[in-house]
């Protein structure tokens, strides 16, 4: 899933999975490409926990410093699939420097 909405942005983004950052790795940061007006994107991805568990994670673990000096708008997206329910759950804020 999170591939296909990449795909249908890959003029807009460069992708880094597992990126080495803070205490740990994020899952996926989406880097805009020089010239976009697109936010920066963390993402942690979780199965069978919460959203809010994952962004807590990104926060905890502080995933964020290391594109921090970034100048544009930072976006913390935590995605959790349930296996029980076999629904996704997604919660997105804005990373405060």
């Amino acid at each position: 899933m999170i591939q296909l909405a990449y795909i249908s942005r890959v003029k807009d983004y460069l992708e880094f999975q597992e990126l080495p950052s803070g205490k740990g790795y994020a899952d996926i940061v989406f880097l805009p490409k020089r010239g976009s007006d697109k936010p920066l994107l963390v993402v942690e991805l979780k199965w069978n926990k919460s959203s809010a568990g994952a962004i807590a994670q990104i926060k905890n673990k502080q995933y964020a410093q290391v594109v921090e000096e970034y100048g544009g708008e930072i976006l913390l997206i935590g995605i959790n699939y349930s296996e029980k329910t076999k629904k996704h759950s997604c919660k997105i804020e804005k990373f405060r420097k």
